[in-house]
């Protein structure tokens, strides 16, 4: 799978950075759960804004995935206080 993402690329730009560029785009095309609903169906509309295509629940989270480490911290650090 890896190896069709980074082949966009070509020869170009070396080994280390094609292997990012495709976890970059694994982890945007991950399936991701919504947090109102808990359906699989949550898709990114553009950079930080995910909407779920079920109930239409739209909020803001990471560039390329929903939740980051950042964000879970903060909720946890909220939800104490």
């Amino acid at each position: 799978m890896t190896k069709k993402i980074s082949g966009m690329l070509g020869a170009k730009y070396g080994f280390t950075l094609r292997r990012r560029y495709a976890e970059v785009i694994l982890r945007r095309r991950a399936k991701y759960y919504c947090p109102k609903c808990q359906t699989g169906v949550l898709k990114r509309v553009s950079v930080g804004i995910w909407q779920c295509r079920k109930c239409g629940y739209k909020f803001a989270g990471g560039a390329y995935e929903p939740f980051t480490k950042t964000g879970r911290a903060t909720f946890r650090i909220s939800k104490v206080a």
